[in-house]
């Protein structure tokens, strides 16, 4: 039987530049970058090496911020507190014509140290008269002990 072009095999041979994808292209999974492969992205569960940047914190710094108000400038102005006391105070503890000084609220114990500032402030009534010697006084106050008798020399 002579050949027919029905019955002759037509065999096309693959190149493999000719080879083209049937399906459209995907991007590769990205890992790490949350979401894609589950919520851990790859870091497994909690803990430090699962948070960003897992390091050991170093001593020097974790020492330096424990201690309090040494960080940062280091010529700041510190001014001493004022140790404040009332006239009404004054007349409750002491007697009448009593010299008050820094000396005298030493000894009483009302200041711990010589180093604390001290003020008068004019609260409360006055009925003794005091002699108030190097003391920070207000006008309230000062006007209060003189009323009363007493006399104020800073």
């Amino acid at each position: 039987m002579p050949e027919t072009p029905k019955n002759k095999l037509h065999i096309k041979f693959m190149f493999i530049q000719e080879i083209r994808q049937t399906s459209p292209r995907k991007n590769k999974k990205r890992i790490g970058r949350g979401g894609k492969r589950g919520t851990t992205s790859g870091r497994g569960q909690k803990g430090q090496k699962a948070r960003a940047g897992h390091r050991i914190r170093p001593a020097e710094r974790d020492i330096l911020s424990k201690i309090p108000k040494l960080r940062g400038v280091k010529n700041k102005i510190r001014t001493p507190k004022m140790f404040v006391l009332n006239v009404g105070d004054l007349d409750k503890t002491f007697k009448n014509e009593t010299v008050i000084s820094k000396k005298t609220f030493l000894k009483h114990r009302v200041v711990k140290s010589s180093g604390i500032q001290l003020k008068i402030l004019g609260d409360g009534d006055v009925k003794k008269a005091f002699k108030i010697i190097g003391l920070r006084v207000s006008e309230s106050a000062k006007k209060k002990i003189l009323s009363a008798g007493g006399t104020v020399s800073e």
